[in-house]
């Protein structure tokens, strides 16, 4: 259910995005650690009752990242289908 949802947000911001942005999704995918790391902070987000989908979150991505909000929210949802799909 969750994975369907994550599949339909890319869908919805589109496929373009993800190709103008492989370098930043391929250093995902080449430093796990970082990704794992990212999950925690999510997960402390989750434990304070804050979706990783709310502003707040997303605002952390662009600045601890120094990207764009759209490219925030694309990396977080990156992150977590691939490293940790519990997150809500």
């Amino acid at each position: 259910m969750k994975r369907r949802f994550y599949l339909s947000l890319l869908l919805f911001i589109g496929i373009n995005p993800l190709f103008s942005q492989s370098n930043l999704l391929q250093n995902v995918k080449n430093n796990p650690a970082e990704a794992i790391a990212l999950c925690e902070k999510f997960r402390e987000f989750n434990s304070r009752g804050i979706s990783v989908n709310s502003d707040e979150v997303i605002n952390y991505v662009s600045e601890k990242n120094n990207i764009s909000l759209v490219n925030a929210e694309i990396l977080s949802v990156y992150v977590i289908g691939l490293h940790c799909p519990s997150i809500i």
